[in-house]
């Protein structure tokens, strides 16, 4: 066992201590978890990025810090059984995903029931590890943007899945070093004043896909194994005409749409050197912060639709909320001439420049039964309702049939 998955396992420990402390359940929650007729997946971008290196994990050490709290209510509220969290600072230790399952996790948040996660999964990402290139062509080297993802420091923005369920660790796949490049058709940035690459040919060698990174990660669920594939694609702003974000955005969204379509993947390769995507039949959940609204927003006009529209993909049931209504009509600004249905929205943002979009994904494969979905984003004097504000972003859940 390395070390990383000890620490997170005296982290369980504790956690189930604190539980019997706190209150009483009739069942540990993975018990209950594993008896019932469904399982629920969930992604939520918890905004657990922080300014520099150990931070996160040092802030996580004590369990007195009111944003992580109200995070962690939401996740015991909503008891997802397996869950990708997003921008979540990585540390090769798993310190900040350890504490996070002791200090907060597994203790009653506002009277609810603490919640702990036998497995987990994180892994180094892309942003904040530096290319030594130019990538944003200002003249400068070694800063942020010229990261493999932005980034200030290696592993801000990162990725932890927390599972009930067994995590096949030896047939996880990642995709973090997969080059742009090599997907065919790929949406290479341009000019428009002169109609030539924006990039240079020595970055085109070496720029990855991933602006974190893409994970295969499978879940053994009874007799039945389901491959998360989670992913947290770069935003398509802060750029210019070149759209050089957007173009990326497009792209790692396409990703999994091809590595899900027979015939469309051989050009995949992972970290490891093997080559396709998911076999034939293979069940699936693909999630994560996708930053792609189909109907509104900076993203391209098909971005997202690369996987709402997917046949492959189950569309029988969109997660939505109550709260995503009231919101969004009483905001009002740019949400007023948004085209999507605000029920579906996920993210809360500037409402002069951007507004509520549908950012947050959590799509089944065609062969998987959602019997249930959602967002958790009560409406106002509702329970919950004030814990929103920990993050702008709201936890996107489905329950499908074992």
């Amino acid at each position: 066992m390395d070390m990383k998955h000890y620490i997170f396992l005296i982290a369980i420990l504790f956690c189930l201590t604190s539980q019997a402390r706190v209150t009483q359940v009739a069942q540990p929650t993975d018990e209950l978890a594993k008896q019932a007729s469904t399982v629920r997946f969930a992604t939520f971008n918890i905004s657990f990025n922080r300014k520099s290196e150990g931070a996160l994990k040092a802030e996580l050490a004590t369990g007195d810090r009111l944003n992580p709290k109200r995070i962690a209510e939401i996740i015991q509220r909503v008891r997802p059984d397996v869950l990708l969290l997003n921008e979540f600072d990585y540390d090769p230790a798993g310190e900040g995903i350890a504490h996070f399952a002791a200090n907060y996790l597994g203790v009653s948040q506002n009277g609810q029931k603490p919640i702990s996660f036998e497995f987990v999964y994180f892994q180094a990402v892309n942003t904040g590890v530096d290319s030594g290139l130019d990538f944003d062509n200002d003249g400068k080297l070694g800063t942020a943007n010229d990261a493999f993802g932005y980034g200030s420091f290696p592993g801000q923005y990162g990725m932890v899945v927390l599972s009930q369920f067994e995590i096949d660790q030896e047939n996880v796949r990642t995709f973090q070093k997969f080059l742009w490049k090599d997907m065919p058709g790929f949406l290479w940035p341009m000019k428009p004043s002169t109609k030539e690459p924006y990039y240079s040919d020595a970055v085109k060698r070496v720029f990855r896909l991933s602006s974190k990174s893409h994970w295969d990660v499978p879940i053994k669920i009874n007799d039945k194994t389901i491959h998360l594939l989670a992913a947290h694609p770069t935003p398509p702003v802060f750029d210019k005409e070149e759209d050089r974000n957007g173009r990326r955005n497009h792209d790692e969204i396409r990703f999994f749409a091809d590595y899900i379509t027979p015939g469309n993947s051989d050009y995949v390769y992972d970290d490891q050197g093997k080559r396709g995507g998911l076999a034939v039949g293979a069940l699936f959940v693909i999630a994560g912060d996708m930053n792609a609204d189909e109907s509104d927003g900076d993203s391209s006009s098909d971005a997202a639709k690369q996987l709402t529209q997917h046949p492959l993909i189950n569309h029988s049931m969109t997660p939505k909320s109550e709260g995503g209504l009231v919101y969004a009509k009483e905001q009002g600004g740019v949400n007023a001439k948004h085209r999507g249905d605000p029920a579906f929205d996920t993210g809360d943002f500037s409402d002069s420049r951007v507004g509520n979009l549908h950012l947050d994904y959590c799509l089944p494969s065609k062969t998987l039964t959602i019997t249930k979905s959602g967002v958790f984003w009560p409406p106002p004097n509702q329970p919950g309702a004030d814990l929103v504000t920990a993050t702008d972003h709201r936890m996107v859940w489905v329950d499908i049939e074992k």
